[in-house]
C-alpha cells in the first residue's frame, strides 16, 4: 500500500506493511495477497511494540517527591479553574435570586405539613395537658 494513504506516526513504520486496512477496490485488486483488517492502522503486533517500548514500573512514576506531588496537584487544579466558564454578575444575581425563591417556597411548604401533621397527631391521640 502506498505511502500517502497513512497518516502520522505510522507512515514511516514498516512493520505495518502486512496488516493495513485496503480502503479503495483498486488497492484491492493490485495487492490480493495482504490481509485486510477492519479495526484500522492499529494492530496486535504494533500494540505489543508500544507497550514494550513504553512499559513503566511503579517505581519509576513514585520516584516524585511529596512537594513535587502536591506542586502537580496544584497546577492540575488552576488549570481546571481556567477552564471553567463563570457567571457574569447579572447570572449570578438571577441564579441567587432562583435559588433563594426556592428555598423558600420549600421551606414554606414543609412548615405547613408540618404544623398540619402536629395537629393532626394531637387530635388523634389527645391532648396530654
Amino acid at each position: 500500500m502506498a505511502d500517502n494513504k497513512r497518516r502520522g506516526e505510522d507512515a514511516d513504520d514498516e512493520r505495518l506493511d502486512d496488516d493495513v486496512v485496503n480502503d479503495s477496490a483498486e488497492d484491492d485488486a493490485t495487492d490480493a495477497d495482504e490481509p485486510v483488517s477492519r479495526g484500522g492502522t492499529a494492530t496486535r503486533s504494533r500494540a505489543r511494540a508500544d507497550s514494550a517500548d513504553g512499559r513503566k514500573t511503579r517505581a519509576d512514576a513514585d520516584k516524585v517527591g511529596l512537594f513535587g506531588r502536591i506542586a502537580r496537584f496544584i497546577r492540575e487544579v488552576v488549570a481546571e479553574l481556567r477552564k471553567v466558564i463563570w457567571p457574569t454578575r447579572k447570572e449570578l444575581l438571577t441564579y441567587t435570586a432562583v435559588v433563594i425563591a426556592f428555598v423558600s417556597v420549600m421551606l414554606t411548604i414543609v412548615a405547613v405539613l408540618d404544623f398540619a401533621f402536629a395537629k393532626g397527631v394531637l387530635w388523634v391521640f389527645g391532648n396530654p395537658s
